[in-house]
């Protein structure tokens, strides 16, 4: 069973076949094309955290597809404490055709998985977020083609400025599978942590990726600068002294500057004026709508393929 749980359980290669199948089913709908490939199928959304983008994108994604989800809060479904993840995953497994989990913690999407016989999707932890870094990376190719013709990535440059969390891990796992040169600028006691730097120099062991004290320094010759909130859920108590520590690292006008042909996004939502300022992000370098929009074609094109994947194992339609 295929789960999409870690970019690095794909090959480069994998990835950018699903985008392909994203860049299609996207222009088919521009079209107004929306096949119901995949009729009657269920998704189950599990969330443990607020969202926006996650569950509309998830949810418009199995509706164009022909299929349908289902919303599940964490607390009311008692995920990780009613039951065991054996007998969680089992009942999930007879009565849906996938699941999507925004959890708080990994571990418990890899146990999730580990029982099911039906596809997990990583909605976002606080290791990582597979399927931000994918509506990203699809972003960026379609810039790359406008302006140059090519959406070739290889070589080219992603910089992340601020703290190393979890958005920032999937793009350094993706870059190193794609061939793209990944930097940051981030301060000491804010860099991956040894579980995640472990992980990257066993799993993606082509990763270009520099780390730099100052920020102007890494965004220089970067294709893609790119921010995240310093504070995440569950870090209010944290507020005060990140936003003291990170406050040299904001993007603003002078550090994009150093790169003035650079698009700048950003995962949203962001802090006005914190980690972003506001002439950053209505300047014409910010792509964060069109980011966004791709998290829905990203995502249906994640369970387009792994609902094919079910098919080729012998389910019907």
């Amino acid at each position: 069973m295929r789960h999409f749980i870690n970019l690095s359980d794909y090959t480069g290669e994998e990835l950018l076949n699903i985008l392909d199948l994203a860049d299609d089913l996207k222009a088919r709908l521009k079209r107004g094309i929306r096949e119901p490939l995949f009729p009657r199928r269920t998704l189950a959304m599990i969330f443990e955290k607020q969202s926006l983008r996650t569950r509309v994108s998830f949810d418009c994604a199995m509706t164009h597809l022909g299929g349908s989800a289902m919303y599940l809060s964490g607390a009311e479904i008692g995920f990780g404490q009613r039951e065991t993840w054996k007998e969680f995953a089992s009942v999930l497994s007879e009565m849906v055709d996938l699941v999507m989990v925004r959890a708080k913690h990994h571990q418990d999407v890899v146990s999730l998985a580990k029982y099911s016989s039906i596809p997990v999707i990583n909605g976002l932890t606080d290791f990582s977020h597979p399927c931000q870094a994918m509506a990203d990376i699809m972003t960026f190719r379609e810039l790359l083609k406008e302006k140059t013709g090519s959406a070739n990535l290889v070589g080219k440059t992603l910089a992340w400025v601020g703290d190393g969390n979890n958005v920032a891990f999937s793009l350094a796992e993706i870059c190193g599978l794609m061939g793209i040169r990944f930097t940051m600028g981030t301060p000491d006691g804010y860099r991956f942590t040894p579980e995640m730097t472990d992980y990257l120099a066993h799993h993606v062991p082509n990763l270009n990726m520099t780390v730099y004290e100052n920020p102007a320094d890494a965004v220089k010759g970067a294709s893609v600068v790119y921010t995240d909130v310093w504070v995440s859920m569950g870090q209010e108590d944290l507020k005060e002294q990140k936003e003291k520590d990170l406050r040299p690292y904001q993007v603003n006008e002078e550090l994009m500057a150093n790169c003035p042909d650079a698009w700048f996004m950003h995962c949203l939502p962001a802090r006005h004026n914190l980690e972003v300022t506001e002439g950053v992000l209505e300047s014409p370098q910010c792509k964060i709508f069109q980011q966004a929009g791709n998290r829905l074609h990203a995502q249906k094109a994640i369970l387009a393929a792994l609902m094919r994947e079910q098919d080729a194992d012998g389910w019907a339609n």
